[in-house]
């Protein structure tokens, strides 16, 4: 997808960080944009900013945990914005909680707004695109996802930010037969203000807004000598990547030996303790 100048996007989580970002460079590049956030203040401030600088986007709250609401919002960019033909899946949350501490609506909130967000959005969107053979969807899901045993006690979210990438790569088999692209994105620091305004945003039925930032595990940040990178930076990487239906986007080139060192060892050494197993006599 070479051209994207006057289509229509759908970003969600577009009120802040990441989300806010590939909006303002979608409309920068002719895209009509759907600024979706379960915030309708930060949906609003974002698309002020793209139509005083010249380009179209309309502003709807969202909550992507409830398949509802993504069906709403998906009617007014219908009726308002006409069809859409790219999809960032981009709304999350995220937590540092030793399991043991956390309850059930800590867990769910986990879960749904991650996993089951992006997925609901894939079920409003994605069929027509399948249909038209034509668009593009892409995932938001986490470094933390690609190297599920590198940051401490991050278990739910690790578990949903690795289902997202385990389901946008088996989606993209389906997608390229339909002429659909597909990408996952797993940005690792992004500067985005996510840590500090997370627990704001937390919809009542999952226990309501907290004060506060994530409870980051001391030290964390220099112990994993962690990068962020600008979001603008992000979006950039993910408008190359839709243009080259790349199948994933990653954000911070340090992180190369880490998955060597964990995720891919820890598969190797499991590969290589079977075949020791099967050489053994019976």
């Amino acid at each position: 997808m070479q051209e994207l100048s006057g289509r229509t996007a759908v970003v969600t989580g577009a009120g802040s960080g990441i989300g806010r970002a590939l909006a303002l460079a979608l409309a920068g590049e002719g895209v009509a944009v759907a600024v979706a956030d379960i915030i309708p203040a930060n949906a609003q401030q974002v698309t002020d900013e793209i139509t005083a600088a010249g380009g179209k986007a309309i502003a709807v709250e969202c909550d992507v945990c409830c398949r509802d609401s993504v069906a709403t919002m998906k009617s007014r960019v219908l009726r308002e914005l006409g069809a859409v033909s790219l999809l960032f899946a981009n709304a999350g949350a995220t937590s540092f909680e030793y399991l043991p501490d956390m309850d059930q609506s800590d867990v769910d909130w986990m879960i749904q707004v991650n996993l089951m967000g992006v997925t609901h959005c894939l079920e409003a969107f994605y069929p027509d695109m399948a249909r038209a053979g034509d668009g593009h969807v892409m995932a938001t899901a986490s470094a933390a996802g690609l190297l599920p045993g590198w940051v401490p006690y991050h278990a739910p979210y690790a578990a949903a930010k690795m289902g997202i990438i385990g389901m946008m790569l088996n989606l993209r088999i389906e997608a390229a037969e339909a002429g659909v692209g597909c990408t996952v994105l797993c940005p690792g620091g992004v500067e985005s203000g996510m840590k500090d305004n997370n627990a704001r945003y937390r919809p009542d039925r999952f226990g309501g807004p907290q004060e506060g930032g994530v409870k980051i595990p001391e030290g964390f940040f220099q112990q994993a000598d962690l990068h962020f990178r600008p979001a603008s930076e992000v979006a950039s990487l993910c408008l190359e990547a839709v243009r080259h239906n790349r199948p994933m986007v990653l954000t911070d080139s340090s992180l190369r030996q880490t998955y060597l060192d964990s995720y891919h060892q820890t598969v190797m050494s499991a590969f290589d303790e079977l075949e020791a197993f099967d050489g053994q006599p019976g």
